[in-house]
């Protein structure tokens, strides 16, 4: 397909349809006058160095390092010798590497500056099993989530020296590095004599105890073990968990007996060896996830052993935050210990604001199976994939607004209540279940390209305004859409040679992923970067109290109004989710006397001490502000 050019030329050549360019101009307006992108001060919002920002004053970009550049083929198959079932690298299967490294990310850190972004979330970098898996159904550890070595950086991305540079050209920038990491789960290594080339069902603690071999009727073994329960994970009681063939026989294939680094790792004592996961009571803990080898995770050894291995990361490059990859599958008590001694790792090397947060994956928009974690488990933060969920409800699809109030009413569930809501990064795409673009398309077959454009951008526009923060899932800002999760969600940002990438229309540009995708003019880019900007502004939007003003039983009014931590400073943000214009009146501070807009047409009085009256188009959203700039 030809490019019919940049979204700034179709503007100047009037190749744009009238709303789209309305709505080009209203996101442009959103860059307050002497607004700066974030660091380029040298820090935080009102100074300082950028160690000194709070979690909540960041705008998170996640990328997966081998889908962003490729600035060095010679590492593209990881110095491995052979086909793609040896090497893992194939640029034209989604399944595959492509050849993206951390000297590639470097290249384009200005690109991602120039967004808005403040921190990067990299995928894993450490080394993979490079491919899994066989007899058609392999594919590659391209996404990094397959560990065999925690020391080391994949060769697929690099070296453990260009990781340094990575994190010091961030921090040059005065943006924070924030690294995926698992505890769950290693690569799949350990096999088990009952089901060698299938996959091992799940048995229970009940019906294969620890004290007998292969289930009740087995010898006797393990004697004087008590269990893994809370009470007993100490070195005393696990030292008498000799054998680890309760429920298999666990082994290692031969050659593979120290593929596993610190060493440790190659012995399965420290592994549950239950088989898979079903996903429900206790095998969401025990049991293995997808056959990736789980982690006995309640054993203290297991928790020094890790310990240990992050806590060196933090020691070693000074990064500044950790995203727990299958946080929910590892038992509290893990986290209760984990958790404080990264923190005091992290502050031992001058970083006062390390920033943590699990991923506890959901479809629900409620808050209260995420905020569980943070209650029982003391995770800091996890990812908002309730506000994930309500976004997708209410702009991608057609339920009531008033899903995002009940929402927000769960804020009182975390630990640390609302305050601590303002730390959960939301998003509305990620790598595992899909960009924003497909949820529209996939609940409104035949959509038009703008009307799927529209939502796109309003509910990237709820994402910087409304509480928590913003995670931008990299190729959102360039339009990328897919045709579902995992995959189809994780193309790549350098000239793609994926078939099934390029021939997918893209959002708000006529190119496709065949070509590299960093346009700076793409509206898309435009809008994140002045939402980004409007966020650093105004520090109601990063840090102030959220009181929902008006929802609707139907698609259409949400407002909410975010109060100036350090001021009387008002900001009233109302959204429409619906195709036809909303107006109404809305509460507001009876001190709030007079308004500026910031984004859209704003009333310059209340009608009354406390009454403002708001008009919202379509699909679009208003940010009305009351006070002095922040």
């Amino acid at each position: 397909m030809c490019d019919r050019g940049s979204p700034l030329q179709q503007m100047r050549t009037g190749r744009l349809s009238q709303p789209l360019l309305l709505l080009l101009l209203t996101t442009h307006l959103a860059t307050p006058t002497g607004a700066s992108s974030p660091g380029v001060d040298g820090g935080s919002a009102s100074g300082g160095s950028f160690r000194d920002r709070p979690p909540e004053d960041e705008v998170i970009y996640f990328l997966l390092p081998d889908r962003f550049e490729n600035a060095d083929p010679s590492n593209d198959r990881g110095g491995l010798s052979g086909g793609r079932s040896a090497t893992g690298f194939d640029p034209t299967d989604k399944a595959f590497y492509h050849g993206g490294d951390l000297k590639g990310l470097i290249s384009r850190l200005d690109y991602v500056h120039g967004l808005g972004a403040s921190a990067v979330w990299v995928a894993p970098i450490f080394r993979n099993k490079p491919v899994q898996w066989a007899n058609g159904t392999e594919f590659a550890g391209y996404h990094g989530y397959w560990i065999t070595d925690f020391t080391r950086v994949d060769p697929h991305f690099g070296t453990n020296e260009d990781f340094r540079s990575l994190v010091e050209a961030l921090h040059a920038r005065a943006m924070k590095l924030y690294l995926d990491i698992v505890v769950n789960h290693t690569a799949d290594v350990i096999s088990y004599r009952e089901c060698p080339v299938s996959s091992c069902p799940y048995r229970s603690h009940a019906e294969f105890p620890y004290q007998r071999r292969g289930g009740l009727g087995g010898e006797p073994i393990n004697s004087g073990f008590l269990g893994d329960d809370a009470p007993h994970q100490t070195a005393e009681n696990f030292a008498r968990l000799t054998r680890p063939d309760y429920a298999y026989t666990p082994y290692v294939p031969q050659g593979q007996e120290h593929l596993k680094v610190p060493d440790w790792l190659n012995d399965p004592i420290y592994y549950h060896n239950r088989g898979n996961s079903s996903f429900s009571g206790e095998s969401s803990t025990f049991g293995d996830f997808f056959g990736l080898d789980d982690l006995m995770t309640e054993n203290p050894r297991v928790l020094r052993g890790f310990i240990d291995i992050y806590g060196a990361w933090i020691d070693e490059y000074g990064i500044d935050g950790f995203r727990i990859d299958t946080a929910r599958h590892v038992n509290p008590e893990f986290w209760q210990a984990f958790v404080p001694a990264m923190l005091a790792r992290a502050r031992a090397r001058g970083i006062p604001n390390f920033h943590i947060f699990g991923e506890v994956s959901s479809e629900n928009p409620d808050a209260a199976p995420l905020a569980v974690h943070t209650r029982v488990d003391k995770l800091p933060a996890v990812l908002d994939f309730a506000f994930a969920a309500a976004v997708r409800a209410t702009v991608a699809g057609s339920q009531a607004t008033e899903v995002l109030t009940r929402l927000f009413e769960g804020d009182a569930l975390y630990e640390g209540g609302a305050a601590a809501a303002r730390q959960l990064p939301t998003f509305i795409s990620n790598h595992d279940a899909g960009r924003f673009a497909y949820f529209v398309r996939a609940a409104r077959p035949g959509v038009s390209d703008e009307e799927v454009l529209r939502r796109v951008l309003l509910a990237h526009a709820m994402l910087f305004t409304l509480r928590g923060v913003p995670v931008v899932y990299y190729g959102d800002e360039q339009g990328f859409s897919g045709r579902g999760g995992d995959q189809d969600a994780r193309q790549d940002m350098f000239a793609s040679r994926v078939a099934s990438y390029n021939s997918e229309p893209l959002l708000g540009t006529g190119s496709t992923t065949a070509h590299a995708s960093f346009n700076r003019e793409h509206p898309l880019y435009r809008a994140i970067a002045a939402l980004a900007a409007l966020r650093r502004h105004e520090s109601a939007l990063r840090r102030g109290a959220q009181l929902v003003r008006a929802d609707a039983g139907a698609p259409g009014l949400f407002a909410v109004s975010r109060l100036a931590p350090d001021s009387a400073r008002e900001l009233l943000i109302a959204f429409n989710t619906s195709t036809t214009p909303v107006s109404a009146q809305l509460s507001v501070s009876a001190t709030s006397s007079r308004f500026a807009s910031l984004v859209g047409s704003c009333e310059p009085a209340p009608a009354a001490p406390g009454s403002y009256h708001v008009s919202v188009p379509p699909l679009d959203y208003v940010v009305c502000a009351s006070g002095a700039g922040q």
